[in-house]
């Protein structure tokens, strides 16, 4: 059986160009790289799955290349550049610190950096979690990260920048990665559903994006996952039954049923809802956030804050045409009131269906 590479690293980014979503960090190393103004210690925060990792490891390749292009990127064809694509290059080491967080670990390293690189001009020490290490660990690390040998440097990652010390933060130079954009994920979903021959709907990798809430990783994974369930033919209906994900369709016909004080109807489309398997606190989370994206529709100047299609904004806005704001607001006062206290509730059916019936029973005036 032909050994599977799953797709998160496959089609893992090998130059600045490639990075997805991220092209206000990746914009900036090029022209630290271009100036040749290299901090001594990058630290990399931000959400899991959003490049961290590969953005250092794409640095350290980049400002060990030989004969780097004329847009600051490695060449890949220098003995660096594939001793680092081999996995066999001397001159940058990573280090997990969920997993070697003590002082001896960091002791150890330190050893290590001051032993000058063999070849090309950096040794690179990349530690992902860096927030893991202990107070120990980073106290022992603070004098070489403020003055290492002019060859070493050093890149920390962390999901958790508030648990960085002090004393390392003011030492690094901060680098904030956001959370990928639903339509960057698409994209890339869609040039690596064209690499593997996998056809697809687009509103199935736009499910995708949505599940996996600004991680590529996640959205990488979640893809590999369903290309085995529909067998590389990924549809809206199967995404939804692999992800357990709930058709905005509902949400709309509710607060179609709400708007014409169709009691009856909303409850019918909620026994639908609990049919299909979802629990009232699913739905309730759902219906806030449909709530939400009403009312940011209202303005068609936010509109673009609504993560999703064309199409699905526009939908919004025309349902949000049809609703004030303030019976917006008095919806969302009550659905949000009815989910906070959801966990408490013994009935949890009837919980939900008293919440539909106060939407539905609403006198806010409209216009």
């Amino acid at each position: 059986m032909e050994n599977f590479v799953v797709s998160a690293r496959k089609y893992r980014p090998s130059d600045f160009a490639t990075v997805v979503g991220q092209g206000h960090i990746t914009r900036t190393l090029k022209n630290a790289i271009a100036t040749g103004q290299l901090p001594q210690a990058f630290l990399f925060c931000g959400p899991r799955g959003v490049g961290k990792t590969t953005c250092a490891r794409i640095l350290a390749k980049t400002i060990n290349c030989e004969h780097r292009t004329a847009d600051n990127e490695a060449c890949n064809e220098c003995e660096n550049c594939r001793s680092f694509n081999e996995g066999s290059s001397m001159n940058i080491f990573e280090l997990d610190a969920a997993s070697n967080n003590s002082v001896d670990d960091i002791r150890e390293l330190t050893k290590q950096v001051y032993i000058p690189p063999q070849t090309g001009r950096f040794k690179v020490y990349i530690i992902d979690e860096v927030h893991m290490l202990s107070t120990s660990a980073f106290n022992a690390f603070l004098k070489t990260l403020e003055e290492p040998p002019a060859y070493a440097k050093f890149i920390l990652a962390t999901t958790e920048k508030n648990k960085i010390m002090p004393t390392i933060l003011s030492r690094c130079q901060v680098f904030d990665f956001k959370r990928i954009e639903n339509r960057d994920i698409v994209a890339w979903l869609q040039h690596v559903a064209e690499k593997e021959g996998v056809k697809y709907e687009q509103s199935a990798l736009e499910l995708i994006a949505v599940k996996a809430q600004g991680g590529m990783r996640d959205a990488l994974s979640i893809f590999d996952q369903l290309v085995n369930f529909t067998q590389g033919n990924l549809t809206r209906a199967g995404v939804m039954e692999n992800l357990n994900v709930l058709d905005e369709e509902y949400y709309f016909k509710m607060i179609d049923f709400a708007k014409s004080a169709n009691v009856g109807q909303a409850l019918l489309l909620y026994q639908d809802v609990v049919a299909r398997g979802f629990g009232g606190q699913h739905f309730l989370t759902g219906l806030c956030e449909h709530l939400r994206n009403l009312l940011v529709s209202l303005d068609p100047q936010t509109l673009s804050l609504i993560d999703g299609s064309d199409d699905l904004k526009q939908r919004y806005g025309r349902q949000a045409q049809q609703c004030s704001l303030p019976l917006l607001l008095g919806w969302l006062n009550i659905v949000g009131d009815y989910e906070y206290r959801f966990k408490d509730a013994n009935n949890k059916n009837l919980f939900v269906e008293i919440c539909l019936m106060k939407l539905a029973s609403t006198t806010l005036p409209q216009t």
